[in-house]
């Protein structure tokens, strides 16, 4: 008999009673599943640490919206993510989360770089259950939502390099082309030419800087 330690964050009681449910009634007949669950960072940071000391999770779900710790020194579920990460490096990280946005995906996959990443609007008893089963086996497992935006990313990543990012990051705080260069190293010509270059990418007609910005937030590069 296989015993699998898990631990469920979320803040909302239902949703961890859901996943506990599904779990149990399409586990393999030799699992043996034993879940601890906490709604917040304060009991989940106690668990995590409790647990490393003696017997560590095989398994954490994390919610990504949780009410923050006491101390402040925990804000989310990717900050429990990372401790978990820390103090038991063999367990497996799954996040769910209701954040669809590129950037917040992309942010979590380089920060966490989880086992399992799964969107709670993709969710489906059987797609937990078929994660579950795949990550104890061979992670990582990524809802189909996350990895359309993987595969975007990977697309564009050619062309929208670190700086034309910084581009696009200080024109949407308002920072006029003339200025750019206080804060990149390259010279205004230089500058607008990585912008007509962004602009030839982004299939920007109209040739506004406007335009480009509202298209660069729509790919998830804002």
């Amino acid at each position: 008999m296989k015993h699998i330690n898990i631990l469920m964050v979320d803040d909302h009681p239902i949703i961890i009673e859901g996943y506990q449910n599904v779990l149990m009634s399409t586990k393999d007949d030799d699992q043996t599943l034993l879940i601890d669950t906490a709604n917040n960072c304060d009991t989940a940071q106690i668990m995590i640490n409790r647990a490393a000391k003696n017997t560590p999770y095989d398994v954490c779900f994390f919610d990504i919206s949780l009410p923050p710790s006491e101390d402040g020194s925990f804000t989310s579920g990717e900050d429990l993510a990372l401790l978990a990460k820390n103090v038991m490096p063999e367990s497996k990280i799954i996040i769910l989360t209701m954040f669809n946005e590129s950037f917040r995906v992309h942010n979590i996959i380089k920060e966490i770089n989880p086992d399992g990443f799964l969107i709670k609007s993709d969710l489906t008893s059987m797609e937990l259950a078929d994660a579950f089963q795949q990550i104890l086996r061979s992670p990582p497992y990524y809802s189909s939502t996350v990895n359309n935006f993987i595969k975007k990313t990977i697309r564009n990543q050619i062309y929208v390099d670190d700086v034309n990012r910084k581009i696009l990051h200080l024109l949407s705080q308002g920072i006029k082309t003339k200025s750019l260069s206080d804060y990149i190293p390259l010279s205004t010509s230089a500058i607008e030419k990585r912008k007509k270059q962004l602009k030839l990418l982004f299939s920007i007609k109209d040739g506004k800087d406007e335009t480009l910005l509202i298209e660069a937030k729509e790919k998830g590069y804002l």
